[in-house]
């Protein structure tokens, strides 16, 4: 079955036919290292994070490349703000590697998996590795680009269709333009690829004078240099289509590159109806979330809603999205408990189990349609219930129970989804921890210790329900429900099988 791709270029959903079989070559629009990562940003990371799951679990080998921009006005900024005083070229490489290493961090406890190639902007201009001034100095060359007073501009009229991603005619858009004060440049449009330095700010040699590159520029050359001149898939946020993304494409085919094929953007986050900043104190970091709620619960937040369009965060919905993950926690376990009652083996898929993996990889054909996604894995949950409930005597029910699970790990490894449900015990002796723990991706790192129960608690219920269980063997049932009870209250269900009993979280 082929995979469908709204390009926002064309406007139009396409089948996605790679350059070469089975390998693709994707290149997505990283971070600008300034300050603290925040839910917007762990969006537009999942988003793509899933999209190159899904490609490699479809057999496509994907190389994929996440740039990093660690010079900007904004770091300069915050460099000035938080080295008061201190030499402005070490300040900024402070600040730039700070908010990276959080970055790395942050990605880390998303379980997003690590990029291939992660160039930074910095590496492209230094003596060893001039390829942005060559770039430059290309555009220059072929009449595309202008040398004004130290800095170089983009001659906007020598770009053909421009304006064709954002779908703006060019006229319309001159007709708001301004030249700022300070500016060099012949038109309102034209864009800078190189500016000249000023006082105390990092700075390159270049053909035209100490400098650093635009913003624009470092993505043309880096996505070139490693991915060649053509490549399958391009992707960022709605706001990176103009300008940023319009003259990537201006610049790379005023060189002679055909750039990008596919072209995904990605709707953005406000916080309960508004935009997120620090001014409305709405501003709410990776960190923030990950203290209060498991990985799972912000990522099936994000899966409620198609990438292309926007989500609305709250805390009440990011509640309700913890609670659904529960769904596959009282799954697991009732599975983990069958398995203790009986040995398993392979069995062919019951029918139920392929309706809803076919039904998964439907939804993510048609442009990584997501809810639909997330509702036959949901679905294949009730099935799987439904089948336990009324098929207890059935012939391999315990191996098609297991099946079940097998397919929902594999389903939601493609989502990165990560069914780490470590505070979940069976207790016969209250010691053995659930085998339902194991995180479905190797490459991630759980956040669980963040939101888990302490120690303390732990030890405390486990000493509960040690008291319980006696209470129970001496016959005492009154103090046995008040065990249960104080727990309840505490936040923790338990259930009684036969072989001991086991604790949850509440739902």
């Amino acid at each position: 079955m082929p995979i469908f791709i709204y390009n926002s270029l064309t406007r139009k959903k396409e089948e996605f036919i790679p350059l070469k079989p089975k390998a693709v070559k994707m290149y997505v629009c990283g971070p600008t290292v300034y300050d603290a990562p925040h839910i917007g940003h762990a969006r537009s990371a999942y988003i793509f994070d899933v999209v190159r799951r899904y490609l490699t679990y479809r057999g496509y080998q994907v190389k994929f490349v996440r740039n990093v921009t660690d010079v900007d006005d904004k770091i300069i900024n915050k460099a000035q703000a938080e080295f008061k005083g201190q030499d402005l070229n070490s300040a900024v490489k402070e600040v730039s590697t700070k908010y990276l290493d959080l970055y790395h961090e942050d990605m880390k406890s998303l379980g997003i998996l690590e990029p291939d190639v992660e160039p930074k902007a910095t590496e492209y201009v230094c003596p060893d590795k001039p390829l942005m001034q060559k770039f430059i100095q290309q555009l220059i060359d072929k009449g595309c680009a202008y040398v004004s007073g130290g800095d170089v501009y983009f001659d906007i009229k020598k770009a053909k269709n421009y304006g064709k991603l954002s779908n703006q005619a060019i006229e319309k858009m001159e007709s708001g333009s301004r030249i700022a004060l300070g500016e060099k440049k012949n038109d309102p449009l034209d864009f800078a690829l190189w500016k000249s330095a000023k006082p105390g700010e990092p700075s390159w040699d270049s053909p035209w004078g100490a400098g650093r590159p635009g913003w624009h520029i470092e993505c043309s050359v880096m996505s070139s240099d490693i991915l060649g001149d053509e490549f399958d898939i391009h992707g960022g946020g709605l706001d990176l289509i103009f300008p940023h993304h319009e003259n990537e494409i201006a610049q790379s085919e005023g060189a002679g590159k055909k750039f990008a094929r596919y072209w995904m953007h990605h709707g953005l986050l406000t916080i309960n109806g508004q935009k997120m900043a620090k001014s409305l104190g709405n501003f709410i970091t990776i960190k923030d979330v990950l203290s209060k709620y498991p990985v799972d619960a912000l990522k099936i937040f994000y899966l409620q809603e198609r990438y292309a369009g926007p989500v609305d965060f709250t805390w009440e919905r990011l509640e309700e999205a913890y609670r659904s993950t529960q769904r596959f926690e009282i799954l697991f376990f009732r599975i983990d408990q069958a398995k203790k009652t009986s040995m398993t083996k392979a069995v062919k898929a019951a029918e139920f189990i392929e309706k809803n993996r076919n039904n998964f990889i439907k939804a993510m054909d048609d442009n990584f349609n997501t809810p639909d996604a997330l509702a036959s894995l949901f679905a294949l949950v009730n099935d799987t219930n439904k089948f336990m409930d009324q098929e207890s005597n059935a012939v391999s029910y315990v191996e098609i129970a297991n099946e079940a699970e097998r397919i929902i790990r594999e389903l939601g490894e493609i989502l990165g989804l990560e069914f780490d449900f470590g505070f979940m015990e069976s207790s016969s002796s209250c010691n053995s921890s659930s085998s339902s723990s194991t995180s479905s991706s190797s490459s991630s790192s759980s956040s669980s210790s963040s939101w888990s129960l302490s120690s303390e608690a732990l030890a405390e219920i486990k000493s509960l329900v040690a008291e319980r269980n006696e209470a129970r063997k001496n016959k005492d049932f009154k103090k046995s429900d008040d065990i249960r009870k104080k727990l309840e209250n505490k936040g923790i269900i338990l259930e009684d099988t036969k072989d001991g009993t086991a604790w949850r979280r509440k739902l």
